[in-house]
């Protein structure tokens, strides 16, 4: 992309330096034949001429062309730290929580991966901390206080049951909250519910039904509010429960269909190394933006460095510039 595409024109200079080269050189040679003794023709204008002659040309030809390049204003994309966004981390702490198929435990190894998720987050990003189990509980309202998000995640405690719709919806209420404080919805900063979860809704029983997670998957997707999900653990995860060890998979098929509804993306880890992997392509995302800027001073540098070489090779090869 070009700020000023219409600089480029003047890589029609360079086709005219070419031009007018090459005319000069067959210019030369027309005057060289009005010499009548031919051993004097060999030596003013000879047939074979040095390649090397042709260098401080060609260089100089590439130099406007950077430069026209440069005066065009090339854009390219860098990410920044975002200056205002907000961020609300929905937790399930259910039992299935506590299997040990992830070292130490499921819930040991989220608690981590959290903690040094809000220490990574950039600056001015608000976070906040929802927990849910059969309920769900607001633990920090969005804040640019990280420290205070990272407090919560260590106080976290297993309940009963899951209702992962219940935490989406209590999440988009504190973004609703904050927004207002803000000056309302059209001055809000852009939002992002990340929603780790290890198991199946069991609370309401069905994933559609008004309080369910691909209902409140919908409404976040109405407002805008995209829920990037986590499926955290393993197939082969199992937890004791009144004496018995009961099995508790994955769901990766309910938390991607979350993810596609409500228009996140969708992640699986199987391990604490896995997760803080997730979390760090999840801060790049959600931490930084993409933001075009002018890149002209590598073109322009070039050019200055070709133009120099141009010069020093005219003076060196043909005493003369061309």
């Amino acid at each position: 992309m070009f700020s000023h595409a219409w600089w480029l024109l003047l890589v029609l200079l360079a086709v005219a330096l070419v031009a007018l080269y090459v005319f000069v050189m067959r210019l030369r040679r027309k005057r060289a034949f009005a010499f009548a003794n031919m051993d004097v023709l060999d030596r003013v204008a000879p047939t074979r001429r040095n390649p090397f002659t042709h260098i401080p040309i060609i260089l100089m030809v590439v130099a406007v062309v950077l430069f026209a390049i440069a005066m065009a204003g090339p854009q390219g994309e860098t990410e920044v730290p975002r200056n205002k966004a907000t961020v609300v981390l929905v937790m399930d702490v259910s039992r299935s929580m506590n299997a040990t198929d992830v070292a130490p435990s499921r819930i040991k190894a989220a608690q981590s991966a959290a903690k040094k998720f809000a220490d990574d987050l950039t600056d001015g990003i608000n976070l906040g901390l929802i927990s849910f189990a059969g309920t769900p509980s607001t633990l920090v309202p969005p804040t640019p206080d990280h420290s205070a998000t990272k407090a919560a995640i260590d106080k976290l405690q297993l309940d009963d049951k899951t209702a992962t719709g219940e935490g989406i919806f209590a999440a988009l209420q504190q973004i609703r909250t904050l927004n207002t404080v803000l000056g309302g919805k059209d001055n809000a900063p852009p939002a992002h519910i990340v929603l780790l979860s290890d198991g199946k809704q069991t609370v309401p029983d069905g994933l559609n039904d008004p309080r369910g997670a691909f209902t409140a998957a919908r409404k976040a997707k109405e407002e805008g509010v995209p829920v990037s999900t986590i499926s955290f653990g393993t197939r082969t995860g199992t937890v004791e429960l009144e004496g018995d060890r009961v099995p508790v998979p994955v769901d990766d098929k309910s938390l991607k269909q979350i993810a596609n509804l409500s228009g996140g993306n969708f992640f699986t880890a199987g391990s604490l190394d896995e997760l803080n992997k997730v979390y760090e392509k999840l801060q790049s995302e959600i931490g930084y933006e993409k933001e075009k800027r002018d890149n002209y001073r590598w073109w322009l540098g070039m050019g200055l460095l070709f133009t120099v070489a141009a010069a020093a090779a005219g003076l060196l090869i043909n005493r003369r510039l061309p």
